[in-house]
């Protein structure tokens, strides 16, 4: 199908999705919400989708709310659809079953930076800016990040992030623990194209369980933690996947992985 608000493309086990509203430098709607809540639902079901990489279209990644359409009388339940719509997407990403990659090509701001810190992993062009202005404009933070954002940065970094609301480049995402990578400006598209593929080779199944496991690690007990290991070792046993990659390792060479 196609979309209003998005592109949607399928290669090299890589499902790609732009925020495509470039005009207004992909700031969100309700529209785009349900429409990347769908895209994100297609990919999650097709088998031949391994990795997701999400980006946005033209000079930016996202810069939050089109408070352009904010101005337009709305009643309350539509607000909170709206934003409920941020909430469901933001829980998609870090629960769905492969690994997500979001790609900073600008601007990600607000709902934006919400959108890629749910995602699995942040690489960012040189020239791209991450931040949370909600507080400074007198709004509040949506998509999870108050549980989100102290885990990867630490409670300290966290709070003068949110409470500051200042915006910084991808070598300081990079050193803090936000972001996983910075490429060049000139070609960053393909950069973390290279990145998504390094990903898609892996393991699916194992994929899945580590992500799974790594998100809930810290409302587990050890105790809880070794058996979900245990479990999950004892599963991707079973798997053709765990042969192929015995067999490639006896063989010297790179094994190709299939989800089965």
């Amino acid at each position: 199908m196609t979309y209003e608000t998005l592109i949607y493309q399928l290669g090299d086990g890589i499902a790609e999705i732009r925020l495509n509203r470039p005009h207004r430098l992909n700031a969100v709607t309700a529209t785009l919400y349900a429409e990347l809540n769908d895209a994100l639902g297609r990919a999650e079901a097709d088998p031949d989708v391994r990795v997701l990489l999400l980006t946005g279209e033209g000079r930016a990644f996202c810069v939050g709310a089109d408070l352009k359409e904010h101005k337009v009388g709305r009643t309350a339940f539509d607000r909170r659809q709206y934003l409920l719509g941020e909430q469901q997407v933001c829980k998609r990403l870090m629960q769905l079953g492969k690994p997500v990659v979001a790609a900073v090509n600008g601007f990600a701001l607000g709902a934006g930076a919400e959108v890629a810190l749910a995602s699995d992993f942040i690489v960012m062009a040189e020239s791209a800016k991450i931040g949370l202005p909600e507080i400074s404009i007198g709004n509040f933070l949506g998509g999870g990040v108050t549980w989100l954002l102290p885990r990867l940065v630490g409670l300290a970094k966290a709070r003068e992030l949110v409470f500051l609301g200042e915006r910084i480049d991808g070598a300081e995402a990079v050193r803090i623990g936000l972001a996983n990578r910075v490429f060049a400006d000139e070609g960053f598209l393909d950069s973390a194209r290279a990145f998504a593929r390094k990903l898609a080779t892996k393991a699916p199944f194992s994929m899945q369980l580590a992500k799974e496991q790594l998100n809930m690690a810290a409302e587990r007990t050890l105790d809880a933690a070794l058996t979900a290991e245990l479990e999950g070792m004892m599963f991707v046993g079973t798997t053709r996947d765990w042969q192929e990659g015995v067999d490639a390792f006896a063989e010297k060479r790179d094994p190709v992985f299939k989800g089965e």
